[in-house]
């Protein structure tokens, strides 16, 4: 998937969850959107480069979106948008061995309880619902999920085996947003009971899957799959 062209800058702090001050080449400090609910742990350090995206739209407040982010030498692509777009754009182009062979794909399907699935795949073999997560913290060539306690990832967990019960394949898919994570593990010291239920997921036939993204200020796309170790 092709950026926008990006405006570099310096991250001062980030609050508020969705807020962060940053200052442009220009030494002008703005105030820019961060669209990431997330702890984004190892990934909102102060004085860490960082590339913006700039709306055109002229009634929008914070014209600026936070998108990526250096960590550890490693750029990191921050925004929770895009992973559905990069999955997506991946299981089209063949990219996702795992995933081929399906005729359709339809995103925001409603199912289970009040939940949306992210991404569901139809064809000859059935129906295979995809649940994505972007992943962004990574410790010591591990990628973590979750950087923050999710009661939504839970919840997910306990509909893809519900639809696994009714018949239909479940995919929890994990989407590595940066060139440094080697393998993809629950978060255990952060939300253990996360871990716990992913657990017992993969023991009841949901598919765990992790790919990670080739990151860089022109472009992000996913290019090779990374083992999950639980």
């Amino acid at each position: 998937m092709r950026l926008p062209p990006l405006v570099p800058g310096t991250l001062i702090k980030r609050y508020k969850r969705f807020l962060a001050d940053v200052t442009l080449e220009d030494g002008s400090v703005v105030t820019v959107h961060c669209p990431n609910s997330g702890s984004m742990k190892g990934c909102a350090t102060h004085g860490s480069p960082v590339f913006l995206s700039r709306s055109a739209n002229p009634g929008r407040k914070y014209p600026f979106t936070w998108e990526l982010v250096e960590s550890d030498g490693f750029w990191a692509g921050i925004n929770t948008a895009l992973p559905n777009r990069l999955t997506r754009e991946a299981i089209e182009n063949g990219t996702i061995a795992e995933l081929r062979g399906y005729d359709a794909i339809r995103p925001e399907v409603p199912y289970g309880e009040h939940s949306r699935i992210d991404l569901l795949l139809e064809g000859r073999a059935g129906r295979c619902f995809v649940e994505v997560k972007n992943v962004t913290l990574v410790e010591d060539g591990r990628a973590l999920f979750p950087d923050a306690v999710t009661v939504r990832g839970q919840k997910h967990l306990n509909e893809l085996m519900r639809v696994v019960r009714e018949g239909d394949r479940g995919v929890i898919f994990f989407t590595v947003q940066r060139g440094d994570g080697n393998s993809v593990s629950p978060a255990d010291g952060i939300d253990p009971e996360y871990g716990r239920l992913l657990r017992l997921a993969l023991a009841n036939g949901v598919e765990a899957l992790a790919y990670r993204a080739l990151v860089t200020p022109g472009e992000i796309r996913l290019t090779e799959r990374l083992p999950v170790i639980v």
